[in-house]
């Protein structure tokens, strides 16, 4: 029996040793990486969802008050508000707050913005023999714009059909909140000679 070392298999044993402490050493720093990246990853993650969370505002009842608006509970009124849409463009039907006026209606972006549609309104002070209007569809509006007094929106008066109806609608909105409005109005009331104030 030969006890001499074999020098062959104690320099294969070496490398196999070297081999499984490289391997050790090359899979530490992956692993390492890796319980490090994935709760990182997770905490991006959670952090993301909150930011966007924060930036979608929750729609909450829209408050109006009170207007003078004496035929907001005629049969006109209620047919208009039985034929508004529930979208107007990126806008969605938004809930009203108690207490609700009676002939209105509203709608909400995902931003916030309103748009708010009121029935049965007195003859707006500012439609007079002299206002310049714009047909759309038939149907004829005249606009009250909020710029003199710092407001960010323009109230449509529709001045052609048994009520006057008013649609506010915020600056920058697009002309979607208008037109569909217009489609439910022409839809559902009939067109009449329009009566504006005398020049004073």
């Amino acid at each position: 029996m030969n006890d001499t070392p074999d020098p062959d298999r104690e320099s294969s044993d070496d490398a196999s040793t070297e081999g499984h402490e490289s391997d050790k050493t090359r899979r530490s720093p992956a692993l390492i990486a890796t319980a490090i990246a994935l709760p990182v990853a997770l905490l991006v993650g959670v952090v993301v969802a909150a930011v966007i969370v924060s930036r979608s505002p929750v729609n909450t009842p829209v408050g109006l008050g009170p207007v003078p608006a004496p035929e907001a509970e005629s049969e006109s009124c209620s047919q208009l508000l039985g034929a508004l849409p529930e979208d107007l463009g990126d806008y969605t039907r938004a809930e009203l707050a108690d207490p609700a006026p009676i002939g209105a209606a509203a709608w909400q972006s995902p931003e916030g913005d309103e748009v708010v549609l009121r029935c049965g309104l007195d003859r707006p002070a500012e439609f007079d023999q002299a206002a310049a209007l714009q047909v759309i569809d038939g149907v004829q509006w005249f606009e009250v714009s909020g710029a003199a007094e710092g407001i960010p929106a323009s109230t449509w008066f529709v001045v052609d059909r048994p009520v006057y109806v008013a649609l506010t609608v915020p600056d920058g909105s697009g002309p979607t909140p208008l037109q569909d409005i217009t489609t439910a109005i022409a839809a559902t009331l009939p067109q009449e000679e329009i009566d504006p104030a005398p020049i004073r």
